[in-house]
């Protein structure tokens, strides 16, 4: 059985982040109102990006990181800007602690 974490685009412009064992009627319930909750209230909703995972687990985690994202960096993943991502992680690293990393070798 395969799991996914996705991620939609609201009507209004923001974010939501899940993850599922059934994207597709995962995505109705969504779109639909069937789930009651933040998509309810700003449907149409798009999906935007997912990723497939083999374990619940995994898809899970994958959802509570993607969540924790600034809204620049879940642009990025929505880009596919590998790059931009790497760049976000490392500078907001580099204000807790020194990442060993050049400001050339980031290339940001």
């Amino acid at each position: 059985m395969a799991f996914y974490t996705y991620l939609l685009r609201c009507a209004d412009g923001s974010y939501y982040a899940g993850h599922t064992d059934n994207l597709e009627a995962r995505l109705y319930a969504h779109q639909n109102g069937v789930l009651k909750g933040y998509t309810s209230y700003r449907r149409p909703v798009e999906l935007v990006w997912c990723e497939m995972f083999e374990t619940r687990y995994e898809a899970l985690a994958n959802e509570r990181m993607v969540k924790g994202w600034r809204r620049s960096k879940k642009d990025a993943l929505v880009a596919g800007d590998w790059q931009e991502i790497i760049c976000q992680a490392a500078v907001r690293a580099s204000t807790r602690a020194s990442v060993g990393l050049a400001d050339d070798e980031l290339q940001c």
